[in-house]
């Protein structure tokens, strides 16, 4: 599948890593390539099982920016990639780990949370040299449980939707609205840089009939020295929408939308 697929005609690599469960470990014979996930930027939230997965490898695969968050755990061989040799730099890990090398591959936050594409690609290439070799999740802190945690959005009250993926966007969309507008859900959004930021998200919930005055969070660069939080009636937010480039936003990629229900105060607690 490496370098192969269509993300418009697939099949999506997202279905390779979602396709069965994790085979059950045998403690004697698993030998796994690791997917973690490496949290959202700050070394403190890198959980102790990840950071052992990247010190113990031979060899770490991941994009740049990502790998350049653990170089310094770790004196694995570092194999770095951008999107346009991606496919190249997970045929070698492949045939790395396959040669009997400890493989760990590494993204943002938790793959389990906006990572599923990476792990499908990652677990190809490991199979097409040898099927015989597990590939296993090492979950990590996301963005999201972040943006949850400071917009107080409890995450059994909201929709996660992840815009973060290539290819068609058009139900991740349809889920938006829905829980906005029929199910008054809390939302937690991650965008796409830069074609589905904050601004066209608000814009297209508007459109579908979302209330103008909801709160919205656009929290950005969280656990980060510069992180900030922007708020903003949904009606404000969306004077932000348009545009496909950097320069065409106020927000850089590194952000999470909440949109926030009405929630009431309710009654004090006793004391």
């Amino acid at each position: 599948m490496s370098g192969e697929y269509d993300l418009d005609a697939g099949p999506d690599p997202a279905t390779v890593a979602a396709a069965d469960p994790e085979p059950d470990i045998d403690e004697e014979t698993d030998e796994p390539v690791y997917a973690v996930g490496v949290g959202p930027g700050n070394p403190e939230y890198l959980t102790p099982r990840g950071e052992r997965a990247i010190r113990q490898a031979d060899v770490v695969v991941g994009f740049t920016t990502v790998v350049e968050f653990v170089e310094d755990e770790t004196d694995a061989e570092l194999l770095t990639c951008g999107y346009k040799d991606e496919a190249e730099a997970l045929a070698e890990f492949g045939e790395r780990v396959a040669a009997g090398e400890t493989g760990t591959a590494v993204a943002m936050g938790d793959p389990n949370h906006s990572g599923y594409q990476f792990v499908g690609k990652v677990q190809d290439a490991v199979e097409r040299q040898d099927p015989e070799i597990p590939v296993r999740v090492i979950p990590g802190i996301s963005s999201l449980q972040l943006a949850a945690s400071r917009a107080r959005t409890p995450m059994e009250d909201t929709e996660f939707v992840t815009l973060h993926k290539s290819g068609d966007l058009g139900a991740d969309m349809d889920r938006l609205a829905a829980a906005v507008t029929t199910e008054d859900r809390h939302l937690l959004v991650l965008p796409r840089p830069f074609d589905r930021m904050p601004g066209d998200i608000a814009e297209f919930l508007l459109d579908r009939g979302a209330d103008p005055d909801l709160e919205a969070l656009v929290l950005e660069k969280l656990t980060h020295d510069d992180e900030r939080i922007h708020r903003f009636a949904l009606a404000d937010l969306a004077d932000h929408a348009g545009g496909t480039g950097r320069e065409d936003t106020p927000f850089s990629d590194l952000v999470v939308l909440a949109v926030r229900q009405p929630v009431s105060s309710g009654r004090p607690l006793d004391r």
